[in-house]
Protein backbone atom coordinates (compact mmCIF):
# COMPACT_ATOMS: atom_id res chain seq x y z
CA UNK A 1 0.00 0.00 0.00
CA UNK A 2 1.65 3.07 -0.91
CA UNK A 3 1.50 5.96 1.39
CA UNK A 4 -0.85 7.86 0.11
CA UNK A 5 -4.59 8.19 1.38
CA UNK A 6 -6.72 5.08 0.00
CA UNK A 7 -10.10 7.27 -1.68
CA UNK A 8 -13.20 5.87 -0.03
CA UNK A 9 -13.98 4.14 -3.25
CA UNK A 10 -10.92 2.54 -3.37
CA UNK A 11 -10.97 1.44 -0.04
CA UNK A 12 -14.55 0.01 -0.92
CA UNK A 13 -13.44 -1.73 -3.95
CA UNK A 14 -11.60 -4.27 -1.84
CA UNK A 15 -14.69 -6.05 -0.28
CA UNK A 16 -14.50 -9.05 2.11
CA UNK A 17 -14.68 -12.58 0.47
CA UNK A 18 -17.84 -14.89 1.37
CA UNK A 19 -16.83 -16.58 4.61
CA UNK A 20 -16.00 -20.30 4.69
CA UNK A 21 -19.14 -22.23 5.06
CA UNK A 22 -17.24 -25.17 6.61
CA UNK A 23 -16.02 -25.28 10.84
CA UNK A 24 -12.53 -26.07 8.88
CA UNK A 25 -12.74 -22.88 6.79
CA UNK A 26 -13.73 -20.48 9.32
CA UNK A 27 -10.51 -22.01 11.73
CA UNK A 28 -8.49 -21.93 8.76
CA UNK A 29 -9.53 -18.73 8.08
CA UNK A 30 -9.04 -16.98 12.04
CA UNK A 31 -6.04 -18.82 12.43
CA UNK A 32 -4.91 -16.82 9.02
CA UNK A 33 -6.26 -13.40 10.51
CA UNK A 34 -4.13 -14.44 13.97
CA UNK A 35 -1.16 -14.53 12.40
CA UNK A 36 -1.10 -11.88 10.25
CA UNK A 37 -1.91 -9.51 13.43
CA UNK A 38 1.27 -11.42 14.49
CA UNK A 39 3.04 -10.92 11.61
CA UNK A 40 1.80 -7.13 11.31
CA UNK A 41 3.04 -6.69 15.02
CA UNK A 42 6.19 -7.97 14.08
CA UNK A 43 7.03 -6.43 11.02
CA UNK A 44 4.98 -2.87 10.23
CA UNK A 45 2.24 -3.04 7.72
CA UNK A 46 4.51 -2.23 4.60
CA UNK A 47 6.94 -4.57 5.36
CA UNK A 48 4.98 -7.86 6.33
CA UNK A 49 4.24 -10.23 3.54
CA UNK A 50 1.61 -12.77 2.67
CA UNK A 51 4.25 -15.30 2.87
CA UNK A 52 5.20 -15.04 6.41
CA UNK A 53 1.50 -14.48 7.12
CA UNK A 54 0.81 -18.30 4.98
CA UNK A 55 3.54 -19.78 6.96
CA UNK A 56 2.54 -18.79 10.37
CA UNK A 57 -0.68 -19.54 10.04
CA UNK A 58 0.34 -22.85 8.32
CA UNK A 59 -1.10 -22.71 5.16
CA UNK A 60 -0.11 -22.67 1.77
CA UNK A 61 0.82 -19.23 0.08
CA UNK A 62 -2.00 -20.22 -2.51
CA UNK A 63 -4.54 -21.13 0.07
CA UNK A 64 -4.11 -17.45 1.78
CA UNK A 65 -5.80 -15.95 -1.68
CA UNK A 66 -8.25 -18.83 -1.16
CA UNK A 67 -9.62 -16.96 2.22
CA UNK A 68 -8.04 -12.67 1.09
CA UNK A 69 -7.34 -11.15 -1.92
CA UNK A 70 -4.52 -9.04 -0.72
CA UNK A 71 -2.62 -8.20 2.32
CA UNK A 72 -4.49 -4.80 2.72
CA UNK A 73 -7.95 -6.96 2.91
CA UNK A 74 -6.19 -8.84 5.79
CA UNK A 75 -5.21 -5.97 7.57
CA UNK A 76 -8.37 -4.40 7.85
CA UNK A 77 -10.61 -7.22 9.29
CA UNK A 78 -7.64 -7.70 12.07
CA UNK A 79 -8.01 -3.88 12.42
CA UNK A 80 -11.83 -4.07 12.50
CA UNK A 81 -11.32 -7.24 15.49
CA UNK A 82 -9.25 -4.41 17.48
CA UNK A 83 -11.81 -1.63 17.00
CA UNK A 84 -14.09 -4.20 18.26
CA UNK A 85 -12.45 -5.46 21.57
CA UNK A 86 -11.94 -2.20 22.43
CA UNK A 87 -15.87 -0.96 22.26
CA UNK A 88 -16.98 -4.33 23.97
CA UNK A 89 -19.21 -4.36 26.49
CA UNK A 90 -17.28 -4.65 30.11
CA UNK A 91 -17.18 -8.70 31.36
CA UNK A 92 -19.76 -10.18 33.57
CA UNK A 93 -17.26 -11.07 36.54
CA UNK A 94 -16.53 -7.03 36.86
CA UNK A 95 -17.93 -5.79 40.10
CA UNK A 96 -20.79 -3.09 40.36
CA UNK A 97 -19.88 0.74 40.73
CA UNK A 98 -20.49 2.11 43.90
CA UNK A 99 -19.94 6.10 42.71
CA UNK A 100 -20.26 7.56 39.44
CA UNK A 101 -16.92 8.27 40.02
CA UNK A 102 -15.99 4.32 40.13
CA UNK A 103 -17.85 4.14 36.85
CA UNK A 104 -16.07 5.86 34.96
CA UNK A 105 -12.57 4.50 36.93
CA UNK A 106 -13.96 1.24 35.47
CA UNK A 107 -14.97 2.44 31.94
CA UNK A 108 -11.45 4.19 31.83
CA UNK A 109 -9.20 1.30 32.76
CA UNK A 110 -11.10 -1.52 30.54
CA UNK A 111 -10.02 0.86 27.87
CA UNK A 112 -6.54 1.30 28.89
CA UNK A 113 -6.14 -2.22 29.77
CA UNK A 114 -7.43 -3.56 26.48
CA UNK A 115 -4.93 -0.93 24.15
CA UNK A 116 -2.37 -2.09 26.09
CA UNK A 117 -2.62 -5.32 25.54
CA UNK A 118 -2.69 -4.91 22.69
CA UNK A 119 -0.49 -1.63 22.18
CA UNK A 120 1.61 -3.28 19.19
CA UNK A 121 -1.32 -3.90 16.69
CA UNK A 122 -2.83 -0.45 18.14
CA UNK A 123 -0.03 1.09 16.80
CA UNK A 124 0.05 -0.29 13.35
CA UNK A 125 -3.23 0.82 13.44
CA UNK A 126 -2.95 4.32 13.93
CA UNK A 127 0.28 4.59 11.56
CA UNK A 128 -2.35 3.30 8.81
CA UNK A 129 -5.27 5.40 9.88
CA UNK A 130 -3.11 7.93 8.37
CA UNK A 131 -3.69 6.78 4.70
CA UNK A 132 -6.43 4.46 4.47
CA UNK A 133 -9.74 4.89 4.59
CA UNK A 134 -11.18 2.28 5.43
CA UNK A 135 -8.88 1.99 8.47
CA UNK A 136 -9.44 5.50 9.32
CA UNK A 137 -13.26 5.29 9.48
CA UNK A 138 -13.24 1.96 11.39
CA UNK A 139 -10.93 4.19 13.89
CA UNK A 140 -13.41 6.88 13.72
CA UNK A 141 -16.08 5.07 14.60
CA UNK A 142 -14.77 3.72 17.49
CA UNK A 143 -13.96 7.30 18.87
CA UNK A 144 -17.66 8.43 18.01
CA UNK A 145 -18.79 4.78 19.75
CA UNK A 146 -17.34 6.70 23.15
CA UNK A 147 -17.99 10.06 22.39
CA UNK A 148 -22.07 9.33 21.77
CA UNK A 149 -21.57 6.89 25.37
CA UNK A 150 -19.58 9.77 27.18
CA UNK A 151 -22.26 12.57 26.04
CA UNK A 152 -25.43 9.96 27.07
CA UNK A 153 -23.41 9.72 30.77
CA UNK A 154 -23.01 13.66 30.70
CA UNK A 155 -26.56 14.40 29.95
CA UNK A 156 -27.47 11.60 32.52
CA UNK A 157 -25.22 13.22 35.76
CA UNK A 158 -26.49 16.88 34.97
CA UNK A 159 -30.21 15.86 34.94
CA UNK A 160 -29.03 14.38 37.94
CA UNK A 161 -27.50 17.61 39.26
CA UNK A 162 -24.09 15.51 39.95
CA UNK A 163 -22.28 17.29 37.10
CA UNK A 164 -21.42 20.91 35.93
CA UNK A 165 -24.94 21.95 34.11
CA UNK A 166 -23.46 24.99 31.74
CA UNK A 167 -21.24 22.10 29.87
CA UNK A 168 -22.16 21.35 26.25
CA UNK A 169 -22.34 17.08 26.59
CA UNK A 170 -21.71 17.23 23.10
CA UNK A 171 -18.71 18.92 23.21
CA UNK A 172 -17.05 17.94 26.75
CA UNK A 173 -17.46 14.08 25.16
CA UNK A 174 -15.24 14.50 22.00
CA UNK A 175 -12.81 16.30 24.19
CA UNK A 176 -12.45 14.01 27.09
CA UNK A 177 -12.36 11.01 24.70
CA UNK A 178 -9.94 12.54 22.77
CA UNK A 179 -8.10 12.98 25.88
CA UNK A 180 -8.42 9.29 26.66
CA UNK A 181 -7.67 8.18 23.46
CA UNK A 182 -4.59 10.25 22.60
CA UNK A 183 -2.96 9.73 26.27
CA UNK A 184 -3.31 5.79 25.38
CA UNK A 185 -1.58 6.07 22.14
CA UNK A 186 1.18 8.16 23.75
CA UNK A 187 1.82 6.24 26.34
CA UNK A 188 1.34 2.70 25.19
CA UNK A 189 2.55 3.20 22.02
CA UNK A 190 4.80 6.19 21.57
CA UNK A 191 5.97 4.98 25.54
CA UNK A 192 6.39 8.61 26.33
CA UNK A 193 7.01 7.47 29.82
CA UNK A 194 6.19 4.26 31.85
CA UNK A 195 3.98 5.36 34.28
CA UNK A 196 2.12 2.77 36.76
CA UNK A 197 -1.20 1.98 35.49
CA UNK A 198 -2.82 2.13 38.62
CA UNK A 199 -1.80 5.72 39.14
CA UNK A 200 -2.65 6.85 34.97
CA UNK A 201 -5.90 5.10 35.00
CA UNK A 202 -6.76 7.31 38.33
CA UNK A 203 -5.45 10.74 36.62
CA UNK A 204 -6.82 9.85 33.40
CA UNK A 205 -10.60 9.97 35.02
CA UNK A 206 -9.88 12.35 37.93
CA UNK A 207 -9.24 14.74 35.47
CA UNK A 208 -12.31 13.16 33.21
CA UNK A 209 -14.67 13.80 36.48
CA UNK A 210 -12.57 17.34 37.88
CA UNK A 211 -13.68 18.41 33.60
CA UNK A 212 -17.65 17.76 34.44
CA UNK A 213 -17.24 18.61 37.86
CA UNK A 214 -18.78 15.86 39.00
CA UNK A 215 -19.64 14.86 42.53
CA UNK A 216 -17.18 12.27 44.17
CA UNK A 217 -20.25 11.19 46.22
CA UNK A 218 -22.97 10.46 43.24
CA UNK A 219 -24.47 7.26 43.31
CA UNK A 220 -24.63 5.26 40.07
CA UNK A 221 -28.29 5.19 38.79
CA UNK A 222 -30.05 2.17 39.18
CA UNK A 223 -30.73 -0.21 35.67
CA UNK A 224 -34.08 -0.89 34.96
CA UNK A 225 -35.09 -4.26 34.78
Amino acid sequence: MPRTRTSAAAARAITPLQPPRSGKGAQTRARLVKAAKEIFERDGFLDARILDIAKRAKVSYGSFYHYFDSKEQIFREVADQQEALLTAPAEDDEPPAQTEYDRILQANRRYLERYRDNGKIMGVIEEVSRYDDYVNDARTKRQKHFAERAEQSIRRLQHDGAADPELDPEIAAVALGSMVARFAELWLVEEWNRYDFDRAAEQVTRLWANAIGLKRTAKPRRRQV
